[in-house]
């Protein structure tokens, strides 16, 4: 019977390499992941009326709110310049971890959650 090659798959050396590519992937994953956590992003609103800082981990860090656009008449409008920032910096975090994760692992997306 003729022994079937599988594409590399059926050697023991190539699956220790194998085995150590992947390992050495899934820590520079890790490290990534730990960066981009760390990150901060920032965003305004109302033409810099409204900054606010979030991290990678979408936690907010900084508001910082200019008094002009304090209006105890409008609340409403201080409230909005403020959901639009945050929305926007967390916006900004994701698609930046949506980035780094794709330069990492193109290929990831379509095997399944291997890693």
């Amino acid at each position: 019977m003729a022994r079937q090659n599988f594409g590399g798959f059926g050697g023991g050396a190539n699956m220790q390499q194998l085995m150590r590519q992947a390992q050495k992937m899934q820590q520079q994953l890790q490290e990534a992941q730990e960066q981009l956590d760390a990150a901060e992003y920032e965003a305004t609103s109302g033409g810099g009326m409204v900054t606010v800082k979030v991290t990678g981990k979408h936690e907010l860090t900084s508001i910082t709110i200019d008094p002009q656009v304090v209006d105890p008449d409008d609340i409403e409008m201080l409230q909005d310049l403020i959901m639009a920032a945050v929305n926007e910096a967390l916006r900004k975090g994701e698609e930046a971890r949506e980035a780094s994760m794709s330069r990492m692992a193109p290929g990831l997306g379509g095997m399944g959650g291997l890693f």
